[in-house]
């Protein structure tokens, strides 16, 4: 029994290792949610879902639109947050917003988040003299940032609202208490167990290494994560049907765990994943007034960010490539020009000097 464990241990890593359980575990939850999809919109009437767009009021769709701004604002920070615990205090606000926005709307739209968001990531901060490691620990530090936020929100949704839950889980109201305070729980572990020293703090060995924000800027930054699910949850808020009614906090439950099985899928811009779990935990909705609220929702949250990234970075490739070598080159050419003048100069002086010479 002693010689088991270890055995068990090597062969998964040897024969299914973390990377292709992960893989396993997107498939199924893409195939599962495409199914079930599937399954929820026979029957749907396309005619009936443009008459829902029409019926969502135009002030809740530009409130809504405010609120993602807000959003994407509030994400900003997710960098900004993490290079300054890293240490790298040289990298304005600026950088730090441009490289959040673009590798979440980029990395999120097309999937696998971990390494596309990491590569737009690396290309931005590289020309600030950050290195992979440094990179690698903004990806973690920003995570951490997303799922604290992530828990401590859903924690208290499901605690004061757990039958929100229990159509997506499948679980008593009960047990989805029980989950919460688990969640709330965890929490307050984690800030007892940041207070314990710095050293407590330090994750990592040799080349990587990061230490954890003490426990008061880890409350920073889970208000980092509650005020940005704030503003979306609000924003999906804004354009739900009127009819029949549903408060606030039972939907931000709803549209949290949708997002995380969204996020933890990596489908490009979780779709399919995250509208299969809105609609299988809100079946009190109509499923057209419910779709359409979902397609408003996704072109501003995604769609729209993403031209908006897209262009950004490509107008940012295409100056730094092309303009400032070509600017580079010419700045050049103007300067040997100048260097060159004294002595074209010269000689034109020397040659009308034989010239007037010769005529004498």
């Amino acid at each position: 029994m002693h010689g088991l464990l270890p055995a068990l241990k090597r062969g998964f890593k040897r024969w299914v290792g973390w990377r292709r359980l992960g893989i396993a575990a997107s498939v199924f939850i893409i195939a599962f949610a495409v199914t079930t999809l599937v399954r929820t919109l026979k029957g749907i009437d396309t005619g009936v879902i443009l008459t829902a767009l029409t019926e969502i009021p135009r002030a809740n769709i530009g409130l809504a639109a405010i609120c993602v701004f807000f959003a994407f604002c509030t994400l900003t920070f997710y960098d900004f947050f993490a290079l300054r615990t890293i240490g790298k205090k040289h990298v304005p606000y600026r950088i730090a917003a441009l490289s959040s926005f673009t590798s979440y709307s980029i990395g999120h739209n097309i999937g696998a988040t971990v390494f596309t968001g990491g590569a737009i990531r690396f290309r931005i901060y590289s020309d600030y003299g950050l290195n992979a490691i440094d990179v690698a620990k903004i990806c973690f530090l920003s995570g951490l940032t997303f799922w604290l936020g992530n828990i401590f929100v859903l924690s208290i949704g499901m605690a004061i609202h757990p039958d929100a839950a229990s159509y997506m889980d499948q679980l008593p109201s009960s047990i989805n208490r029980l989950i919460a305070l688990g969640g709330l729980a965890s929490i307050g572990a984690y800030l007892v167990w940041l207070c314990m020293g710095e050293k407590r703090r330090e994750l990592g060995q040799k080349g990587w290494k990061v230490v954890l924000p003490s426990a008061p800027l880890t409350l920073v930054q889970i208000l980092i994560g509650v005020v940005d699910l704030g503003f979306c949850a609000t924003a999906m808020y804004l354009l739900m049907p009127a009819n029949p009614p549903i408060d606030f906090l039972s939907l931000a439950v709803v549209f949290i765990l949708a997002t995380l099985l969204g996020f933890a899928s990596h489908a490009p811009g979780s779709i399919g994943v995250f509208d299969a779990a809105m609609l299988v935990a809100l079946p009190e909705f109509g499923r057209e007034q419910l779709l359409a609220t979902l397609l408003v929702f996704r072109i501003l949250y995604f769609v729209i960010p993403f031209g908006l990234a897209i262009s950004i970075m490509g107008t940012r490739e295409l100056w730094m490539n092309v303009v400032e070598p070509w600017q580079e080159r010419r700045r050049l050419a103007e300067a040997c020009a100048q260097a060159n003048l004294p002595k074209q100069v010269a000689a034109i002086e020397r040659e009308r000097s034989l010239r007037q010479a010769s005529k004498r």
